[in-house]
């Protein structure tokens, strides 16, 4: 059985089936550059909104930047009006010329559920089918729509969605099994993943809990009665660890896996603030880059003295200093 395989996802194909989810404020172009480079298949936008799209707003522009390293990536957009997906889906068709544009039918952050977008769309399944025909209609690229299990426990309707979805002209649909309510608590229902493939007849890629290349395989490798997962999403177990996407394509290869050595990690680390400083600017980029500083030091050497380091950075010549630091305290590390 082959499980690192390409996946049709309505007139596109992919390079494999190891994606990297949409995180808002994590998947800038910086960060899905180097993901692409430790074996990253596609990646996809941090949201961005329709509205500002359709308003003309600049800094969403920023959002929609991509690195020479990314043949093809999935833009992601929210938002609730059907006509303004539509004018925001064909601007970004026409000018970034994605692979992909995907709907958020998943955000559970309250300030854009209450707009109607994100999790909120839950509610409304045939409002999720409006919109994607409304997408449909315009493009030419595929659009494919991520979802959650429902509002909360009460109100589980992640196969009326998806459905709805499909019905609107969707080629894909991303599951997070988690409830809204949930938020990113508790644990992911990966059984639900193995019921909307068994219940829609497009590729179906699981989102929520899959923190290492053993859960990828387990995923990929589960047959529920000709039922299989075309693909997983690695978000918050991506974060800190873009070798993630290496170590389970070894897994799924049957390959003795090669774990990065520490350095490795470092010269990453190093090449990924260099982009960030690129797209934004040395000001900001070192500010937002902290976050990403102290996700690389997850279970690392002397980490808490080095996150106190990283969190006080402002300028390259800060992280030069920490990168130095961290360099030495993994050349002490025991073993």
């Amino acid at each position: 059985m082959i499980l690192h395989r390409p996946v049709q996802i309505g007139s596109f194909v992919t390079s494999g089936n190891l994606f990297l989810a949409p995180v808002a404020g994590y998947s800038d172009a910086a960060y899905r550059s180097v993901c692409h480079d430790a074996g990253c298949d596609l990646a996809f936008t941090e949201m961005v909104s329709s509205e500002a799209l359709a308003r003309g707003n600049i800094k969403t522009h920023v959002l929609l930047g991509r690195e020479k390293n990314e043949k093809d990536y999935a833009v992601q957009l929210f938002g609730s009006n059907p006509d303004t997906l539509a004018k925001a889906a064909a601007m970004v068709e026409e000018r970034w010329q994605p692979a992909i544009i995907d709907l958020n039918c998943g955000c559970p952050v309250p300030k854009i559920i209450k707009t109607g977008a994100g999790s909120a769309l839950m509610l409304e399944p045939q409002k999720i089918r409006a919109i994607v025909k409304a997408m449909t209609d315009v493009l030419t690229v595929p659009v494919t729509v991520k979802i959650r299990l429902g509002w909360d426990a009460s109100s589980i309707n992640y196969l009326d969605a998806a459905r709805a979805a499909m019905d609107g002209g969707a080629k894909a649909i991303s599951l997070h099994a988690r409830t809204r309510t949930q938020g990113y608590s508790g644990n992911a229902d990966k059984e639900a993943f193995f019921i909307l493939a068994a219940s829609v007849p497009l590729p179906i890629f699981a989102s929520g809990d899959i923190f290492s290349p053993e859960t990828a395989l387990n995923l990929l490798k589960e047959d529920r009665n000709g039922s299989k997962l075309a693909g997983v999403m690695f978000a918050r177990g991506a974060m800190g660890d873009p070798f993630i996407f290496s170590r389970t394509l070894m897994l799924l290869n049957n390959k003795k896996e090669e774990k990065a050595g520490m350095f490795d990690l470092i010269q990453l680390a190093t090449k990924h603030l260099e982009l960030s400083i690129a797209w934004h600017g040395e000001k900001v980029a070192c500010v937002e880059f902290r976050k990403h500083a102290c996700s690389y030091l997850k279970g690392q050497h002397e980490a808490a003295a080095l996150r106190k380091m990283a969190v006080s950075c402002s300028s390259r010549k800060d992280y030069e200093k920490f990168f130095l630091a961290w360099k030495q305290s993994s050349a002490k590390t025991p073993g």
